[in-house]
């Protein structure tokens, strides 16, 4: 599939201005500065004058890091989804919601993943946590209980993770920094934020209708990818035993 430039009508470019202008407003205090630095480095491709293009987006992350974004229909099953992540490419609908969407989707549309997802990819060790996160997926897949856990661990790191800089909590997960609600949320109510353990990720379940109320938070990105790195060694052990 490929994404359809000339398919965009005006209420689109509406809406993907109205919604990058609020979170451009919101964000900042709020996300980590290594997101908004990333957000910067592709201002000249991912801005809220234009919709993204997703040739001109890959020309930039395939420079920095070798990644590139990849057209799928909307949910992709599982299996595709981690082969993908292992190849370096992660992948994204075309389609944006509509103006009375502006707060609430049940599916994510492409501001989320464009937006949400791929400023973060320009750093180097939070990418390299996500194409391990993916190979893992391809390697592990099979079992039913690691393919759970591997959820887990996606909705608590790379689309709900929270990181602590300077003493203070700020956000990198995409289904946070793409959202309004989600964004105030974290810094307005009542939520339990806990250090970052893969273990327990693994085993914390969560429910996608809801908002949510558990966090973890990391205190780098390298502690992030080098929990990646862990994982694989501990399910290698118990492979072998």
């Amino acid at each position: 599939m490929t994404q359809d430039y000339s398919k965009y009508t005006e209420e689109d470019r509406k809406v993907w201005k109205t919604l990058f202008e609020r979170q451009q407003k919101n964000l900042p205090g709020k996300a980590h500065s290594e997101y908004l630095k990333c957000l910067n480095q592709l201002s000249d491709v991912l801005n809220p004058d234009k919709i993204i293009n997703f040739d001109e987006l890959n020309e930039y992350l395939r420079a920095e890091n070798g990644w590139s974004v990849v057209v799928v229909p909307g949910l992709i099953p599982v299996d595709d989804f981690f082969k993908l992540l292992s190849e370096k490419k992660f992948c994204s609908s075309t389609w944006l919601r509509k103006m009375d969407q502006l707060d609430y989707l049940e599916e994510p549309d492409m501001f989320h993943d464009i937006f949400g997802h791929i400023p973060l990819l320009m750093n180097s060790n939070y990418a390299r946590f996500v194409e391990e996160f993916g190979k893992l997926g391809v390697e592990y897949g099979h079992n039913k209980t690691v393919e759970k856990q591997l959820q887990r661990l996606y909705w608590f790191t790379v689309e709900f993770g929270l990181i602590k800089q300077n003493q203070e909590t700020e956000i990198y997960g995409a289904g946070i920094i793409s959202s309004a609600g989600e964004t105030d949320h974290i810094f307005e109510d009542d939520i339990d934020v806990l250090p970052y353990d893969v273990d327990k990720v693994l085993n914390n379940d969560f429910i996608t209708s809801e908002i949510q109320t558990r966090y973890y938070e990391i205190e780098s990105f390298e502690q992030l990818f080098n929990s990646v790195v862990e994982l694989q060694q501990s399910l290698g052990e118990e492979v072998n035993v």
